[in-house]
């Protein structure tokens, strides 16, 4: 049975660079639909759904990054890769806060963006608004997170089997402890285009999460506040995922 190739969007406003990418590309395989603008982008995206998006950061008008945190608002997890003729670190640490699966600063080879969008596709196989998958055993406090079966077990054995917005949150912040994670991205998650997306939603599946494994939830000692930001995972000291 013929496979059907990966789509792509090419977003990026210099024509030979964008010609040059979308022919490289065709000719390994992958189908492509160039545009110039992020307005481009943002209005044909779900008539015309791609498999990812690579994205300049650096257009007129809306820029890639507002279109990434855009996307992201609405709940949409097609992967995309920035491109940028920026490299200072905190320029890519805030495209990959705004949500975005990788980050490529110019100049690059095209050969190398291959590779990284093949690595991006990898990643991305399961449904938009699911977390990657992880078989490991998280200890929260005195419970057991069990990302396989999407459940926490407390401390009297008894098993409780997550809704798929309070493990898609959980499953987010336990694979990145430490780090403050924005209520834009765990609504990005936890929750597709057709949900009503309010970042109040974020704090209500976190009030419910912190009544399952806080000791005290008005007090949090695992998921704590990132005050006007988000929430952070921050496990017990000493702690290993089995």
């Amino acid at each position: 049975m013929e496979t059907k190739p990966y789509h792509l969007f090419v977003v990026e406003d210099d024509p030979p660079m964008r010609d040059m990418l979308a022919s490289y590309l065709e000719k390994q395989g992958l189908a492509v639909t160039t545009m110039a603008s992020a307005e481009d982008l943002l209005r044909r995206i779900h008539r015309l759904r791609p498999d990812l998006v690579v994205l300049d950061v650096t257009l007129p008008g809306l820029s890639g990054l507002q279109a990434c945190q855009q996307l992201r608002a609405q709940g949409d997890r097609v992967p995309i890769i920035l491109l940028t003729a920026r490299t200072e670190e905190i320029d890519r640490v805030l495209g990959l806060e705004m949500g975005a699966d990788d980050y490529m600063g110019k100049p690059f080879s095209a050969r190398e963006l291959l590779a990284r969008i093949r690595a991006v596709l990898r990643r991305n196989g399961g449904p938009p608004g699911v977390p990657i998958a992880f078989d490991r055993t998280v200890p929260i406090g005195k419970h057991q997170f069990q990302a396989a079966t999407r459940s926490l077990t407390g401390p009297d054995g008894h098993l409780r089997v997550l809704s798929t917005v309070e493990y898609a949150m959980l499953a987010e912040l336990v694979c990145n402890p430490n780090v403050p994670l924005s209520r834009e991205r765990l609504l990005a998650v936890s929750h597709t285009r057709a949900d009503a997306l309010l970042t109040r939603t974020v704090d209500v599946a976190v009030m419910r999460l912190r009544k399952l494994v806080e000791p005290d939830p008005a007090v949090p000692r695992y998921i704590q506040t990132v005050r006007g930001h988000g929430y952070m995972f921050v496990p017990a000291r000493g702690a290993r995922a089995a």
